[in-house]
């Protein structure tokens, strides 16, 4: 394994080089560096054409401009890197710390979306093979991967921010509304379960009923203004969660496995009574201790999973590891929704349409979270919109593949479960095409998150790419590329270790 690796580390750093070289190149023949000042009627023009030319070395060979890059670039490794300067004069190292930590930021969250809601629709459409279900996924499938960027980011303007602003002032439902949403979400639910007619039309009339009680309960208090869970909702969500993870694992008959869950859903639930008040307070609070609470959260799930585990140790520490990661969830969903109100207050329209953050706004820790937040669900909800429909594709394309292999019939005929030939059997071998995609949508994320961002007036990579090669500099498009291109490959070199870990044979 540790040859392999050092193999696709030795390759992965060959085409980062040659990739730097071809975008230098074409970066300093895209256009003149002096276009805008030749142009110019200033009286001070060669002055200042001589100025720009020192300052980006316009008279030395390319070659030598670009091994001048290349060197300060290679002191990334050390830790000190120098990407020069812009043609404004701008130190690039500081451009690319404000820049990178937005792009990436918003990308990394619209994977970790797309991943997990796309394989689980691609699961759940193989079970669901040929159903009403099936057909509607894939039909969404489609619509979304064909949905031009810019313009379903500017469907989201108009409908996810300026509409819902404005819905937002009085927060109510009309008795129509909530009749049709609560038919349109109980038809939905009633396809994702499926079973016979009979149970169908139960399900349909249940869920319709609940939807419209909780519709009707959320518009009479305010809900949406005033959002909170609470402490008993919380530990009834963790608990919940307990329970499908149960499920979906070993099944109710496990002990261990059970026991080791329920003992991580009860410390947690504790865990955030105690400590809830403290998290509250937007004065003591901090992200480090947030961080120290989601430690905490998880190490008490191994710690449960190992005490309780036995025989199924390996399984009962992986979920009540994964009980333990829902419990920290749900618990930030609670205490982001506290503070929603006070938010509205600084912020009457809540859902911005453009910018990473509200200028001159100095607000509390929670309300500063809660901003950055709002900032982010646009964007990311488009990119997220793009990738779910190739995970949702490939993943329905791998899982039945793979169930309609012989050992998943030998599994069936002997009586195994099939939950368990679902979650044991298919679910980890389906993967192993998935890891090659997760590389190549997370490059293409970075590409698409330059139209996002221009669309969205995002100050990040996206624009340092877009400002350099307008202006033919080529040290902010570099430094693009050695950001985004580094992310690029280092992700597809995890593919390759995952396609080693869950295909052994392939690191031989």
């Amino acid at each position: 394994m540790i040859r392999y690796i050092a193999k696709r580390l030795g390759i992965s750093f060959l085409i980062l080089v040659l990739g730097s070289l071809l975008m230098y190149v074409l970066t300093i023949n895209s256009g003149d560096p002096l276009g805008d000042l030749r142009e110019s009627n200033d009286p001070n023009r060669e002055n200042l054409i001589a100025q720009r030319t020192a300052h980006m070395n316009l008279d030395d060979p390319w070659y030598e401009r670009y091994f001048s890059w290349l060197s300060g670039a290679a002191k990334c490794v050390v830790g000190r890197c120098d990407l020069g300067q812009d043609i404004q004069g701008r130190s690039v190292n500081q451009l690319v710390l404000t820049a990178a930590g937005s792009t990436l930021r918003l990308v990394v969250l619209a994977t970790v979306l797309a991943i997990v809601i796309g394989i689980t629709l691609g699961i759940v459409t193989a079970i669901r093979q040929y159903s009403g279900f099936d057909y509607a996924v894939t039909f969404a499938a489609f619509i979304f991967f064909s949905l031009p960027v810019f313009w379903a980011a500017v469907l989201l303007k108009y409908y996810a921010a300026i509409e819902f602003n404005n819905w937002i002032a009085d927060a109510t439902f009309e008795p129509p509304t909530i009749l049709i949403t609560s038919v349109i979400l109980a038809f939905i639910l009633t396809a994702v379960l499926g079973g016979p007619w009979k149970r169908r039309l139960i399900s349909f009339a249940a869920a319709a009923v609940v939807f419209a009680g909780a519709m009707f309960y959320f518009d009479a208090v305010t809900w949406f203004r005033r959002p909170a869970l609470g402490l008993p909702i919380v530990a009834i969500l963790i608990l919940g969660a307990g329970a499908v993870v149960i499920v979906m694992t070993s099944g109710f008959q496990n002990k261990r496995v059970r026991n080791a869950v329920a003992t991580t859903a009860v410390v947690t639930i504790v865990g955030y009574a105690l400590t809830r008040g403290i998290l509250m307070d937007a004065d003591r609070v901090s992200t480090g201790l947030l961080f120290l609470c989601l430690f905490a959260s998880l190490v008490i799930g191994l710690i449960s999973g190992y005490a309780w585990g036995g025989f199924s140790r390996k399984q009962a520490m992986s979920a009540s590891f994964i009980t333990g990661l829902l419990a920290a969830v749900f618990a930030f969903v609670d205490l982001m929704l506290s503070h929603w109100s006070l938010y509205l207050k600084d912020q009457s329209r809540p859902i911005p349409t453009i910018g990473s953050a509200t200028p001159n706004y100095d607000p509390t820790y929670w309300l500063g979270l809660i901003d950055t937040t709002t900032h982010l669900i646009l964007p990311t909800i488009v990119l997220t919109l793009v990738s779910i429909a190739s995970y949702t594709r490939y993943t329905r394309a791998s899982m039945l593949d793979v169930l309609n292999q012989d050992y998943i019939r030998t599994a069936r005929s002997k009586g195994v479960s099939e939950r368990k030939v679902i979650t044991r059997h298919a679910f980890r071998n389906s993967l192993i095409p998935l890891a090659t995609i997760v590389a190549f949508d997370f490059a293409a994320l970075i590409g698409g998150a330059v139209i996002t961002e221009t669309v969205f007036g995002w100050q990040g990579m996206g624009n340092l790419f877009k400002t350099g090669l307008a202006a033919v500099d080529p040290n902010p498009v570099m430094a693009f590329y050695l950001v985004t291109g580094t992310a690029a490959v280092l992700m597809n070199l995890l593919a390759d270790i995952a396609y080693a870990f869950l295909d052994p044979r392939i690191a031989r």
